[in-house]
């Protein structure tokens, strides 16, 4: 299996990132993005160590991440959840889109190649592809916020979603952009199609395809890096390891080969690789356990906090660390209830219950605000009153002070500080405004995940129980 040095050598191809005007040379050394990749780099290594218990037998009898593998048997989508624990837990959840994001997709999409039609040899190509090399992807599958009043067709401009500008016979050349290809600086592929709805008129932007991050013509703007603001690991623990960069993708006429086509001139075909395929079932279930990791790490931090605040037997405090509690383990419920309420579809993938899972994603925008308020409430001015960086910390010049005025009972300064510190990377930095928003929007907007709530809940069954309830008595029963 791929090792991480194998992963940060491969990335290293002249892609077209761009950073405060310029063109960055060497993602896997600069600043911005080393953290990351980095990071990456041992999710790889992790991965390939037998006993990390994430590797299983390929087709060929190759060893292979099962991450990158769909799930044939209530086993196998057991072991897929420990796996993506695993990897879930190095990073303690904070890396939104780590390989097996999107990895669970291309799994679901090659388990259901007859969705694909004339273009389903070239999924199950790539997915093997995928499997054998290791391949970390990125996604982008959202239009630019031009106007969300309208579909790309009425907007104005030539091709400001990407669309289709020629066909040859050799494959088609794009252009246009789209968002937001998270960690694709750092991706080897990116797959990029559309998930919002497209209209009959829309048929020029209804694609599906994947290439490599240094194709040609393919420009990726980034967003405000965090990880070179920071002034030190001690000081932004989750800032300086974790901060996976958003993405604009601009296509300048680039050329698709028709091998990587997966969709091509079809709206229905573009929601179809999504929802009939269980992709984006897989997809999210893998979202949520990373998610339910997140939100254990946070409770930990929140419980850890009012221990050295020596405020935990408060019978106010002990209120919110059981709401934190009651919040945590919705999540985790929900997980485990998705994987207790899987079947095989007619492909022979194991779904994830759709219920269960759609249950807990649309509440996510409203539980990651509350933990979140629960972590300030508990830790109150304390992030605010902390050294201004870790020389403070080496200075004897100020380590004193530090030391006699900055500690708690039983927790001396620099174990304070460190706490502190981290709590703040947590709920108050520039890294965790991004997450905050990051978790809001993570599946879309809430109304759009609610409504996946809404279709998978089953309502039937409540409804006929009313009904029975209703037919129970009468005026004349009086």
């Amino acid at each position: 299996m791929r090792t991480g040095s194998q992963y940060l050598s491969a990335i290293d191809d002249g892609r077209r990132v761009y950073l405060d005007g310029k063109r960055v040379d060497g993602v896997a050394r600069h600043p911005a993005f080393a953290p990351i990749a980095k990071t990456v780099s041992e999710l790889f290594d992790l991965a390939a160590d037998p006993a990390s218990g994430m590797t299983r037998p390929g087709p060929n009898g190759e060893v292979v991440n099962r991450l990158f593998t769909a799930p044939r048997s209530r086993e196998d989508l057991t072991a897929f959840r420990e796996a993506a624990t695993t990897w879930a837990r190095h990073t303690h959840g904070w890396v939104g889109r780590s390989p097996d994001h999107v990895g669970a997709f291309l799994a679901a999409f090659a388990s259901h190649p007859d969705v694909f039609g004339d273009y389903a040899a070239n999924v199950t190509a790539f997915q093997k592809r995928v499997v054998e090399e290791d391949l970390y992807l990125s996604y982008a599958i959202i239009p630019p916020q031009v106007s969300r009043a309208t579909t790309a067709s009425a907007w104005d401009g030539d091709l400001v979603q990407v669309g289709v500008a020629e066909e040859r016979a050799d494959g088609i050349v794009v252009r246009g952009a789209q968002m937001l290809a998270t960690g694709g600086p750092v991706a080897d592929e990116i797959l990029v199609s559309c998930i919002k709805p497209l209209t009959p008129e829309d048929t020029d932007f209804a694609l599906s395809f994947v290439l490599p991050v240094d194709t040609e013509g393919l420009k990726l703007y980034c967003r405000r890096p965090y990880a070179p603001a920071a002034t030190s690991h001690y000081d932004y623990p989750l800032t300086t390891r974790f901060d996976e960069t958003d993405a604009l993708l601009v296509f300048d006429d680039v050329f698709v080969p028709w091998d990587r086509v997966f969709v091509y001139r079809d709206v229905a075909g573009v929601r179809n690789q999504f929802f009939e395929t269980g992709a984006h079932v897989l997809g999210n279930w893998q979202a949520q356990i990373r998610f339910s990791v997140k939100l254990q790490f946070l409770a930990g931090l929140a419980r850890k906090v009012a221990a050295v605040n020596g405020v935990d037997k408060f019978p106010g405090v002990v209120e919110k660390l059981g709401e934190l509690a009651s919040l945590v383990s919705l999540v985790e419920s929900a997980v485990l209830a998705a994987e207790y309420t899987a079947e095989p579809d007619s492909a022979g993938l194991w779904r994830p219950g759709s219920r269960a899972l759609y249950g807990a994603m649309g509440l996510q925008s409203e539980l990651y605000p509350r933990v979140l308020a629960i972590l300030r409430d508990l830790v109150g001015g304390g992030v605010l009153q902390v050294p201004s960086s870790v020389a403070d910390m080496t200075s004897p010049e100020t380590r004193a002070d530090i030391d006699r005025y900055i500690y708690s009972p039983g927790t001396p300064a620099a174990d304070r500080v460190k706490l502190f510190k981290l709590a703040w990377d947590a709920v108050g930095s520039e890294f965790a405004g991004r997450h905050h928003q990051y978790e809001l929007f993570y599946a879309g907007a809430p109304f759009v995940v609610k409504g996946y709530s809404f279709r998978n809940y089953g309502f039937d069954g409540p409804v006929s129980e009313v009904d029975r309830f209703l037919a129970g008595y009468s005026e004349e029963s009086q």
